[in-house]
């Protein structure tokens, strides 16, 4: 005798979904300067320069003849006023930064830049990147 199995009923069909496509590649941003131009800024600040002490100080004199200052940005949410760039007590390049009568100094590699970011900016760019390559 045979014996008779339980049969589920079929499921209704629903159309299938397309899978989900990538998101689109995020384009160079037109104010971010590209690998190559990193590259040249980097080589301009270190040309003549022995040590790396020699190097930042090439990269702080392209960020005071080159960094249009002031200009605004915002630390921790809140909007402050980049004055000038200096060289601290252990010879690092910070960024004065201003809000009302208080002054904070920090690293120019922390500060977040603006969009549109100001002339110059691209020199910061690229002390960062020279910077993570010590």
């Amino acid at each position: 005798m045979a014996t008779r199995r339980a049969t589920t009923p079929p499921k209704p069909s629903t159309p299938a979904k397309k899978p989900a496509s990538p998101p689109p590649a995020r384009a160079a941003k037109a104010s971010e300067p590209g690998a190559a131009r990193l590259r040249e800024l980097i080589e301009e600040a270190t040309v003549d320069a022995y040590d790396e002490e020699e190097q930042r100080m090439g990269f702080y004199t392209m960020l005071e003849d080159n960094l249009a200052v002031p200009f605004e940005t915002e630390v921790l949410g809140v909007a402050v006023q980049v004055t000038e760039v200096e060289l601290n007590d252990a010879q690092d390049i910070v960024a004065v930064c201003q809000r009302g009568r208080h002054t904070q100094r920090i690293a120019i590699v922390d500060v977040p830049l603006p969009k549109p970011p100001p002339e110059g900016a691209e020199w910061i760019a690229a002390y960062r990147r020279w910077r993570s390559e010590q």
